[in-house]
């Protein structure tokens, strides 16, 4: 098994467009909650998400390539041009045949196919346009930066909802891990802000209605929350065989070192209330990474802010690692963020992989009274909290009971 090292980030996130931006945000606390501002949202129960501020496609792509592109392809593209730039890689000097794309997304392009829809009830099917389909397509946006920057080798897109980048992320680990590619891009871009997606979810009961203090809205594991926030953006890591790392003199951020991935099958929504298959995969990933149940020191957990999923995140966590558990180091970025769904592992490992770098753990937001149900150590709101970390495992689960968990370490030689 070859050895798999992370030398570049990328971030499109509502915080902050670019790593350095988007740390110093974490780091600070900042909310990336608000009023929608996407669509009109007068009769919606939920009227509140993390939107992508700022973001200018023409920043990233041609005009018209932009305007035959869903904002999540949009999204990946700068991600990927982020984290490329970010590892220094000169992209035309790479072996095209090993050099590979896996970008994940959940709802794909959901804005796309919901106009689409529109079009063909409204005006009838001569109108609906020749680019709706690969506009629409959850796969598009790995094949767009395939295609930008001539990598040649593994492609893939994995879907499994909220889990999605983090099952892609462990795919890249696997891939390079067994020899198959030297570079993958690698993790997910999603832009499900939309009025169907938003009713949707709405439905369901699992959004937060704090529409009146949208800020204080997305609270992981604190007593009074009341469901998660909708998020958006991509978030785009190279993950790089150690020896061509080496070669290139890259900077490591830290190695990939164990996955674990099951899935609950229990329900389509609710998570296993036992709580014991999450526990298995990050005893999968713990064990694969070769570390014992006391060598984890942080988890950035899945941690959305509904009322069910906490409650079994912290169950789980304490499942795995029994009286262990009081001592790792718990926190959110979805307390800032939002649930940015099929982009969310990826934005939430490069949360934990700075404060392996930067020996700082951001706090979880407005979790100000931790639920008595949730006994884990939660990093609560206020100032992040100074401390060395050098193992951390990332925690995503996705609707349908899929479970998928990395653990990453402070590179050694």
């Amino acid at each position: 098994m070859k050895r798999v090292v992370i030398t570049g980030l990328g971030v499109v996130s509502p915080i902050a467009i670019g790593k350095e931006d988007y740390w110093k945000a974490l780091s600070e606390g900042k909310n990336g909650v608000g009023e929608i501002t996407l669509f009109d949202t007068t009769d919606f129960p939920s009227r509140i998400a993390a939107e992508v501020q700022d973001f200018k496609p023409d920043d990233w792509m041609e005009r018209k390539e932009a305007r035959r592109a869903d904002r999540v392809i949009q999204f990946a593209v700068a991600a990927a041009d982020l984290a490329v730039k970010d590892a220094g890689l000169d992209t035309e000097s790479l072996d095209p045949d090993r050099f590979g794309v896996f970008i994940g997304s959940g709802e794909g392009g959901i804005s796309t196919n919901y106009e689409g829809t529109k079009v063909l009830l409204e005006k009838g099917p001569a109108r609906v346009g020749p680019f709706y389909v690969p506009m629409m397509l959850s796969n598009m946006p790995a094949a767009y930066v395939a295609i930008r920057l001539r990598a040649k080798g593994p492609n893939i897109c994995v879907v499994t909802a909220c889990a999605t980048a983090t099952h892609t992320m462990g795919e890249a680990f696997h891939t390079i891990g067994r020899g198959d590619a030297d570079i993958l891009l690698a993790g997910g871009s999603e832009a499900a802000i939309t009025p169907v997606a938003v009713a949707g979810f709405g439905a369901m009961k699992a959004l937060s209605t704090r529409n009146d203090d949208p800020e204080h809205a997305s609270r992981p594991f604190d007593v009074h929350r009341d469901g998660f926030v909708m998020g958006e953006g991509a978030g785009v890591l190279v993950f790089e065989e150690l020896e061509h790392a080496k070669r290139r003199g890259a900077k490591i951020y830290a190695e990939v070192k164990g996955f674990g991935s099951n899935c609950d099958a229990y329900h389509i929504t609710a998570p296993d209330p036992e709580a014991v298959t999450p526990a298995k995969a990050m005893l999968q990933a713990v064990e694969k990474a070769g570390w014992g149940k006391g060598d984890v020191q942080l988890i950035n957990a899945h941690g959305t802010s509904t009322a069910l999923n906490d409650k079994m995140e912290a169950l789980a966590i304490r499942n795995a690692f029994g009286e262990e558990a009081d001592n790792i180091l718990v926190n959110s970025t979805k307390s800032m963020i939002g649930h940015c769904l099929g982009a969310a592992g990826a934005l939430e490992l490069i949360a934990a992989l700075q404060s392996i770098v930067e020996g700082i753990v951001h706090p979880t937001v407005n979790c100000k009274e931790i639920d008595p149900e949730c006994q884990v150590k939660v990093v609560p709101d206020g100032a992040p909290l100074k401390k060395t970390i050098d193992r951390a495992i990332v925690n995503n689960f996705g609707f349908g009971g899929h479970n998928a968990v990395l653990a990453v370490e402070s590179f050694r030689e």
